[in-house]
């Protein structure tokens, strides 16, 4: 087997065992934690010379001093690391300590001893009941409305939403297949699978989010993306759309929140309305409805009740009246005093169809029929 050092059982281990396992982005962050974190502090230990203690401290400091500088930027002003990031380090670094005794090269992993930080408990945060209209007319007055308004009606990830193309789209059947997603890996943007094989989903669509898609399509025609990037016609870059995300709450006069809160503005506004728990996670491409139980009942009951609020926000005598024909009034309703998520979550039932597709589970969301009661938002 030879005489490892730290450094060079941590590379091997990558090559060998990690790197045809994980996907193109999860990559990024080992190389990130092998390169700048873990082989700077102990990679010239003899593998089979390191104990706990030696961890244990590299994961203190990196608490108070883990961040590294990066070229071309200046010196960051809080070099402390994130217990989640100290957390992800010491998942990678004692996974490859488990192979190495699995592989007899060490009698038992240092790193199982060790103390982590606890994870910081953050407040889920949602868009706002009285900001939702405005959102919306602002990304319209952009042109933007069509992929604003899937986002809010569906919870898609921006990588999974920014590589969708018009072949996605069934027009006749109303859904929407997710089967990708894009992120920026190295200064490239990188299409790659979704995040987890339950990510891989498709989702049933109301007629007036199909029209929406339809004319967003006709405004290019022979673009092979969903929504191509307004300045270069190539695909979206998540930087950029992040951006426009932040610019349009500025203009609003919205409090910031992450392009990811609505995802979760989404989800609470569901859950709150009685969309059913696994249907919701289905939609969202999670496996654990359990996980998505944990982490919207967090949400204190002051925020639901404004989640509440924030649906019936969209309806047309509160909003006032955006410019566009007849024929674009989009927003959807089931009975009159439906408000707009119910209208739009209402539609939707799941039928946990875990049917194996390789070794992706589909979870098939199917549209319920019910009557459409359109009706025009306004500002």
């Amino acid at each position: 087997m030879g005489n490892y050092t730290v450094a060079s059982w941590l590379r091997t281990w990558y090559e060998v065992y990690a790197e045809p396992r994980i996907r193109p982005n999860t990559r990024e962050y080992y190389k990130n934690y092998i390169n700048n974190h873990i082989v700077p502090a102990l990679g010239d230990i003899s593998l089979d010379k390191l104990v706990t203690l030696q961890i244990q401290r590299f994961y203190n400091d990196l608490q108070k001093n883990g961040r590294v500088q990066r070229k071309g930027f200046p010196e960051p002003k809080d070099k402390s690391l994130s217990p989640r990031v100290v957390r992800g380090v010491h998942t990678l670094l004692s996974n490859c300590l488990d192979q190495a005794v699995a592989e007899r090269l060490i009698l038992a992993n240092p790193a199982a001893g060790c103390k982590l930080p606890k994870l910081e408990k953050k407040e889920m945060r949602v868009l706002p009941q009285e900001k939702i209209g405005l959102y919306l007319a602002e990304a319209e007055r952009r042109g933007l409305l069509a992929i604003f308004y899937l986002e809010l009606t569906t919870g898609l990830r921006r990588g999974e939403l920014l590589a969708l193309q018009w072949t996605d789209l069934d027009v006749e059947s109303k859904t929407l297949s997710i089967t990708k997603q894009v992120n920026r890996i190295n200064g490239e943007l990188v299409v790659s699978p979704p995040k987890t094989r339950n990510s891989v989903r498709t989702l049933a669509l109301p007629q007036q989010a199909v029209d929406l898609l339809i004319a967003e399509h006709k405004k290019h025609p022979r673009n092979p993306y969903l929504f191509p990037s307004p300045k270069t016609g190539t695909m979206y870059d998540p930087d950029a759309f992040r951006r426009t995300h932040d610019k349009i709450l500025k203009a609003i006069g919205a409090e910031h929140i992450r392009f990811h809160d609505l995802r979760h503005t989404f989800a609470t506004l569901a859950l709150q309305n009685g969309v059913d728990i696994k249907t919701v996670s289905a939609m969202l491409g999670r496996y654990d409805a359990g996980f998505t139980l944990r982490t919207y009942t967090h949400t204190t009951g002051q925020k639901l009740d404004e989640a509440a609020q924030a649906i019936s926000m969209l309806r047309r005598h509160t909003l006032g009246k955006i410019n566009r024909p007849p024929s674009m009034d989009w927003t959807p309703a089931l009975p009159p005093s439906s408000p707009f998520f119910i209208s739009i979550m209402a539609r939707y039932s799941i039928f946990n169809r875990m049917s194996s597709v390789g070794n992706t589970n589909l979870a098939l969301v199917t549209l319920r029929r019910w009557q459409m009661i359109p009706f025009s938002i306004s500002v």
